[in-house]
């Protein structure tokens, strides 16, 4: 998951391969709910790992249930109705799914509750709902605006519940309402209870959810229409055993989207979820392919790949795929004509007011859009006119995954997706998976090459850091090659020459912040000794065992970038690299450096003694005939003899930015 300020997606050209979804959101925290709920204990495999699953289960643990995670699976001990916990204060973040449904239960349970979110939960409306629980006689504050959380819950015994009335509530501002109280209600139900929803219902698909897995927990709600919903009297939640959650639908529409633009030479598979799914999103499905897109499906699966091209234009009531229709929106720069996606309203009460986002958004790619109170229109956009743009993503995970698809584009344009770990609230690894099944004609690349003792290895780590990407410290590679060497019991002589190659070219290797990893073990002591730097020495003079690293290095050339740094790395490994800089400060300065190191480390030397071994190892450096020490023709030259890690690296990151097509502002 990228928690970087910024994530630059280079363009791409095409998509092949196999994505596995992770669960729905929407049928993750009902689910926790329900089991939380319910009688007995409850197993639920393929949940969701995201913010907003896990605010649910915090919940969950602070009143009182039980709550056993193991991976992607999870056993609840239901509360059988009655609270373990009567008064808590809740932080919910900003997931609706959480806020509205945990709003209208504890109002019902008895108990004394505050529930807050983020900022933006705070200006996402629940009036509407609480007005619903008000007719029931139950007591809810507003902590702050009227109509908006933070709540304050205070108890009301079950007997002063008005249980005999319809209870109306509207259902044209977010259908969470009405599955708050679908949810909720069946722990009063000593009578029939019914719920009139006033006005259009809209996202029926998510009520379809919400009552297919109220009767998985024993509830058989009567539905009259879309206006009238009645729990029967003496409704109780009892455990499934198990339950299985499918995976994310809504999820599936940015892959669905990327066949039809990109799966050219093949089609691109998803796993986990397919055209019977319960889930309303999956409706996506008829939307792409009235754009063009020729998509199959299994029990469990999908097959997308592009066929109409230009995709046809579209003008669609997306009432009823709130959530992917955003996806639709990207799609449309690539159609024939202008696309419009009407009944969007829940769009402005989202995690953002979506509507304005992604108007705003797409027109910095260049795009004409014209937006309404409940309506977009996009219309496409030619080759000449795109342009590379930071995309904000206004803390909505939609919105970032939405506008990764305009990474494909026929201007070769890279992307940048600001505060790209948004899409933790419900694919964390959304961008490591989009890299699987992405083809690009170039992995970007920053080199940093310098003498020994130079800060090279610190300051690449930093840049790594800071933009996202892969690592790579090559001075190590023949370090660990000895160490592997050695405990394979081989000798580094020409006799074991083709075994250690062959060892060198598939070594398990990983830099994790500093650490070099082997096979998952940090090995960063073990190739500092001094046996180590002498078997170093000896497989490096080795053909084969450099040629077999040079392969390795070139592989750990992955999405969304790398910063590799050493000797050659601009001269020899990555002679294409975006960026190169060859970094060097002073001898007196290195050594001094060198010296503080090894004193640290209880080592006994002298700045003289280590003087005069730096400069010895410049004069053998770039005197090698083997990829002397130099710095590449196109390098940009950095002395930070004066500078600290910090100023140096914002020197680098400065550079990199100029070597980028985004405007300035």
């Amino acid at each position: 998951m990228f928690s970087t300020a910024f994530l630059d997606l280079p363009p791409f050209v095409a998509a092949a391969g196999t994505v596995r979804l992770p669960g729905s959101k929407s049928i993750s925290n009902r689910v926790l709910l329900l089991a939380a709920l319910a009688e007995g204990t409850t197993t639920v495999h393929d949940l969701l790992d995201s913010d907003d699953t896990r605010v649910m289960l915090d919940a969950l643990r602070a009143l009182g249930c039980g709550v056993e995670l193991s991976g992607s699976t999870v056993r609840i001990h239901g509360l059988n109705g009655k609270l373990h916990t009567p008064q808590a204060t809740l932080f919910l973040g900003n997931a609706g799914t959480a806020m509205r449904p945990l709003t209208a239960a504890l109002s019902l349970l008895g108990g004394d509750f505050e529930l807050s979110g983020v900022p933006r939960m705070h200006e996402r409306p629940i009036g509407d709902l609480v007005d619903a629980l008000t007719q029931l006689g139950c007591q809810i504050d507003y902590l702050g605006n009227p109509g908006y959380p933070p709540l304050r819950i205070h108890p009301v015994a079950p007997a002063h519940l008005t249980l005999d009335a319809p209870i109306r509530v509207r259902g044209d501002v977010s259908s969470q309402f009405l599955t708050a109280l679908l949810l909720a209600l069946p722990l009063v139900a000593v009578r029939d209870i019914t719920i009139d929803v006033v006005g259009e219902l809209i996202s029926k698909p998510y009520i379809e959810i919400t009552l297919n897995l109220l009767a998985r927990f024993g509830i058989a709600v009567q539905r009259d229409g879309w206006q009238r919903f009645t729990i029967p009297a003496g409704s109780r939640y009892r455990s499934p055993g198990e339950i299985h959650v499918e995976a994310d639908a809504s999820s599936a529409s940015y892959f669905i989207a990327l066949g039809a633009l990109a799966a050219t030479g093949g089609p691109l598979r998803i796993e986990g979820v397919g055209a019977e799914s319960i889930q309303g999103d999956i409706r996506f499905i008829e939307a792409a392919r009235q754009m063009g897109a020729n998509v199959e499906s299994g029990p469990n699966w999908l097959q997308v790949a592009r066929g109409a091209w230009p995709l046809k234009a579209i003008d669609l009531d997306a009432n009823h795929i709130p959530d992917a229709a955003m996806t639709l929106a990207v799609m449309a720069l690539h159609a024939d004509g202008p696309s419009t996606l009407r009944n969007i309203a829940s769009w402005r009460v989202k995690e953002t007011d979506r509507i304005d986002a992604m108007a705003a958004e797409l027109r910095k790619l260049g795009a004409t859009v014209e937006d309404g109170p409940d309506f977009i229109r996009v219309h496409p956009l030619a080759a000449t006119d795109w342009r590379a743009a930071r995309i904000k993503t206004y803390d909505d995970h939609r919105v970032a995954m939405c506008f990764s698809l305009a990474a494909f584009n026929p201007a070769g344009l890279p992307v940048r997706i600001l505060d790209p770990h948004c899409v933790a609230k419900t694919f964390p690894d959304y961008f490591e998976t989009l890299f699987t099944v992405i083809d690009v004609p170039e992995i970007p690349v920053i080199c940093i090459d310098g003498p020994t003792a130079s800060g090279k290895g610190t300051l690449a780590v930093e840049v790594a850091h800071e933009l996202g990407y892969h690592y790579l410290d090559s001075g190590s590679l023949y370090r660990v090659t000895g160490l592997a060497m050695r405990r394979r019991g081989l000798e580094p002589e020409p006799a074991h020459e083709a075994e250690i190659a062959a060892l060198a070219e598939t070594l398990p290797l990983q830099f994790d912040k500093g650490k070099v990893m082997l096979a998952g073990e940090d090995v960063s002591d073990a190739i500092r000794t001094e046996a180590a730097g002498m078997d170093a020495s000896r497989v490096s003079a080795l053909p084969a065992v450099r040629a077999a690293l040079l392969s390795l290095q070139k592989r750990f050339r992955r999405l969304p970038g790398l910063v590799a740094d050493g000797r050659d790395m601009g001269t020899v490994i990555f002679p294409d690299a975006v960026l190169k800089v060859f970094l060097t400060a002073s001898a007196v300065q290195r050594a001094e450096r060198r010296h503080k190191q090894l004193i640290s480390k209880g080592i006994s030397t002298t700045l003289d003694s280590l003087r005069a071994d730096l400069e010895a190892r410049d004069a053998r450096d770039s005197s090698r005939s083997v990829a002397p020490l130099k710095p590449a023709q196109d390098a940009r030259r950095l002395d930070n003899s004066q500078l600290s890690i910090a100023q140096s690296v914002e020197q680098v990151l400065n550079w990199w930015q100029e070597a980028q097509p985004f405007e300035s502002s």
